[in-house]
């Protein structure tokens, strides 16, 4: 029988952690629960991360880079149609939905890995290229709804055909917006 890749026992190892931390929480799975739920050893485990936080950090750090480069191009990019934005903000909430839930579900994870600072930042950028950076109290509320809006649909709503409920989001938030 032919040994699995390293890459792919990496992989198993976190998709089996997503689910369980889904299930269960951050906090209250250990690397035991992964471990069995996978059939493997804990020094298995430790082959491949040195410990949950380690494993935790490798399932966030695609999205940190994803979403700080997204916030660089469009800084490069701007001015930037706001449909257009809101389209690919979308688009990048989507592709990582599933981190994305685990952290509104079990809050630690925010916090343990400074995300909440972090979501704030990227939205703040994004603000200020939809509304500028001056804008005001209406325009600033107008945007956390959008965006804010936005977001959740794209990560909370389930079964219904991505394209079509990008399409219903992007513009229930650029209509949040108030452009004609």
């Amino acid at each position: 029988m032919p040994r699995q890749r390293t890459g792919d026992t990496r992989a198993r190892i976190q998709q089996t952690a997503l689910d369980l931390f889904a299930e269960r929480g951050v906090r209250q799975t250990s690397l035991r629960d992964i471990a069995e739920r996978l059939g493997v050893t804990k020094p298995a485990l430790y082959y491949h991360f040195a410990s949950r936080e380690d494993l935790l950090n490798s399932l966030v750090e695609p999205m940190v880079k994803d979403f700080e480069a997204y916030a660089a191009e469009l800084r490069a990019a701007a001015p930037i149609p706001p449909r257009e934005l809101l389209g690919s903000y979308f688009d990048l909430g989507y592709r990582h939905r599933t981190v994305i839930r685990l952290a509104i579900r079990d809050l630690s994870v925010l916090q343990e890995l400074n995300l909440a600072d972090r979501f704030i930042e990227w939205r703040g950028a994004l603000g200020e290229l939809l509304v500028g950076s001056n804008p005001s109290l209406s325009d600033v509320v107008r945007c956390m709804v959008a965006l804010g809006g936005l977001s959740d649909c794209a990560v909370m709503i389930d079964h219904e055909p991505v394209a079509e409920l990008r399409e219903a989001a992007v513009e229930a938030a650029y209509d949040s917006l108030g452009r004609p």
